[in-house]
């Protein structure tokens, strides 16, 4: 199963609206596809019309008891997508993951116990580079970073990469970079032109030529349970998500993580 973490320290950069319509484009062109909502908050779960009162398992039990994904996974809307939701259990996990010797391998061991059902997982990782997103990256084949076209754009992702550094070195050797998305794109900003540059001028191909435009048809989508490439596929997000899918594809991984 090759796996690929979706994070960024900052939230609000479109790491769960990225989660769910990767997933649904690899979905659709026959990839089974399994996304992990690691965000206490839940908003991938929500997005695929998982109400709460569905949540029987969760992802916070991936964490913390000796369960497998077969058990915790769902099937959801999107035929060959299927989630381990979130629930609020999962804000005390770092708390309690501190009371485990290996308590940054947790979801890592998960994916042991596991049978290789899926050819990809994604997990959706909460804002912040605390356990839950460490636990991701010791797990992950690669990171895909979601990079909103603002201002602090790249200051927020140095410190991002300076963790991933220490992933490499301390738990996970294999963790690359599959790639960094540029999103919440606006051509009419000359800022935005201005932190497209510098980012490529920085990371050159680490870049995904790709990129996500702001748009009202990606925000509107998950209040209707759905991702954007159903709720409206010919819409401008909907668009830049299958291509990106596209040069998702082209970037996976050659060396599939042990499960």
């Amino acid at each position: 199963m090759i796996c690929i973490a979706i994070a960024n320290q900052k939230g609000g950069v479109g790491k769960t609206t990225t989660a769910i319509n990767v997933g649904t484009a690899l979905a659709a062109i026959g990839k089974r596809v399994l996304l992990i909502d690691l965000d206490p908050q839940g908003n991938c779960s929500t997005g695929l019309g998982i109400t709460r009162a569905q949540r029987e398992h969760s992802s916070y039990e991936l964490l913390v008891s000796e369960i497998t994904l077969e058990e915790v996974a769902m099937p959801t809307r999107v035929p060959g997508l299927d989630i381990v939701p979130a629930t609020q259990d999962l804000s005390g996990a770092e708390i309690e993951l501190i009371e485990f010797e290996a308590r940054t391998h947790r979801l890592e061991a998960s994916f042991r116990r596991s049978s290789p059902r899926w050819d990809v997982i994604l997990i959706d990782c909460p804002p912040s580079l605390g356990l839950l997103t460490i636990n991701a990256m010791v797990a992950a084949n690669s990171l895909l970073v979601p990079l909103q076209c603002e201002f602090f754009a790249l200051e927020g992702l140095s410190q991002l990469l300076n963790t991933v550094e220490r992933i490499r070195s301390r738990f996970n050797p294999g963790l690359g970079i599959l790639g960094v998305v540029l999103t919440m794109y606006d051509r009419r900003n000359r800022l935005t032109d201005q932190v497209s540059d510098d980012v490529r001028a920085v990371l050159g191909n680490v870049v995904f030529t790709t990129v996500i435009p702001r748009n009202v048809r990606l925000s509107e989508a998950p209040s209707h349970g759905l991702p954007a490439l159903i709720y409206d596929y010919k819409c401008p997000g909907s668009e830049a998500y299958i291509a990106l899918a596209r040069e998702v594809i082209e970037r996976l991984p050659k060396h599939k993580k042990a499960a």
